[in-house]
């Protein structure tokens, strides 16, 4: 196993990390966002109001893009499983 197959298994794991993880965490972004301008913009000041609109959404991207991000997972699983003899060798 050469140095460049490491850097690129590493470079391949981030990227696949950063996909799975963006409609979470750009869905947590945006309702919270949308959650503090309401509470500016009321004047209300409580902490947990926006914890059930959050959990709610991110429920909703996880059941809309749940299925792509496990066959994006799998697929990655399957390219690293058949450079196993690569690695090795």
């Amino acid at each position: 196993m050469t140095d460049t197959m490491v850097v690129e298994l590493a470079l391949q794991a981030m990227t696949i990390s950063a996909k799975l993880a963006a409609p979470v965490l750009l869905t947590a972004l945006g309702v919270g966002f949308v959650i503090s301008l309401f509470q500016s913009v009321t004047q209300i000041q409580e902490a947990t109001l926006s914890f059930v609109p959050k959990a709610i959404a991110i429920g909703l991207v996880l059941l809309l893009t749940g299925n792509w991000m496990l066959r994006e997972m799998m697929t990655f699983t399957e390219q690293l499983y058949a450079k196993i003899p690569q690695l090795l060798a």
